[in-house]
């Protein structure tokens, strides 16, 4: 039985017994039984139903409340093996990935400069790594502030990394600060980063384009996209096992209302595409798109 027809039971069964009891009385006991004996009996009936029929329902209704609330704790700490997921994920996996680059870069360097100003860079790296570390850990123990995030820096900073490894970046951001939100700068830029990561790590490319803009109508809905010219991927190898990128990006726009596409041109098929798709510039790589409409 479920949790609101248990609460509807115990609320309607003490009515309908002395409902029915009165009803009992006067159509068919009334010659039998007087109207004070009748008064008299009319609390013991239904403190006898209490004791009988809504104690039970009580009890089952006091376990249906305890699954409910080891169900929503069970939910509560999965979503925050999500959180520090994503937390490692956006933050230490992907130093660590630039710090691999780094020390890849230091084995190719061949004169002395080259191999102190990578090294430095690699110090730069662990430092950062070490900060996350601090964060992450500060993170579990309390909700962090969100909203002092610089607005674009991650991204700059992550570009120029890239430009650093070989890759032509182009970076066009015509959102303005107050068109977004705290919550939604930090999402996005977590998104846009993610994206960009994933380009250097699988994609095999070479140019990379980040795009941004408002509706043309000036309402509060935007348009970004993170394109590639690299190989591309069908859906079913962005969404294999061991690939969370692409699930937490996906998380992150629905969590916020938005609209979230991949698309490889060269693909079969597109994963959750977009039928403005034919709007976008057209490219051999992949496509990573986010979306949020107008409210209205």
């Amino acid at each position: 039985m479920t949790y609101n027809r248990i609460k509807w039971f115990i609320l309607w069964t003490p009515t309908l017994t002395i409902a029915l009891w009165e009803y009992l009385r006067h159509t068919f006991l009334l010659p039998y039984v007087s109207m004070d004996l009748g008064n008299a009996l009319a609390p013991v009936i239904v403190m006898t139903v209490t004791a009988t029929l809504l104690i039970k329902l009580f009890r089952m209704l006091e376990s249906t409340n305890d699954s409910l609330q080891q169900a929503k704790a069970a939910e509560a700490a999965f979503m925050e093996r999500e959180q520090l997921a994503r937390e490692l994920h956006d933050g230490i996996s992907q130093s660590l990935f630039l710090l691999s680059v780094k020390l890849d870069k230091l084995e190719q360097a061949k004169d002395d400069e080259a191999v102190k100003e990578t090294t430095q860079q690699l110090r730069r790296t662990v430092r950062h790594v070490y900060e996350d570390v601090r964060q992450s850990i500060a993170s579990l123990r309390s909700e962090p502030s969100r909203t002092d995030v610089q607005w674009m820096q991650a991204v700059r900073d992550m570009a120029e990394e890239l430009r650093r490894g070989g890759l032509a970046v182009e970076l066009d951001w015509q959102l303005t600060e107050g068109k977004l939100s705290g919550k939604e700068k930090v999402e996005l830029l977590a998104i846009v980063r993610e994206a960009m990561l994933n380009v250097r790590k699988h994609a095999n490319a070479s140019y990379l384009a980040v795009h941004a803009w408002p509706d043309s109508d000036g309402g509060s809905g935007f348009r970004c996209t993170i394109e590639d010219d690299g190989i591309g991927a069908e859906p079913a190898q962005l969404m294999a096992k061991g690939r969370y990128g692409i699930r937490m990006m996906q998380d992150r726009a629905k969590a916020m209302g938005w609209q979230f596409g991949v698309r490889s041109p060269g693909a079969a098929e597109s994963l959750d595409a977009q039928d403005v798709e034919d709007e976008l510039p057209t490219t051999k790589g992949t496509v990573v798109e986010v979306i949020k409409e107008a409210e209205r």
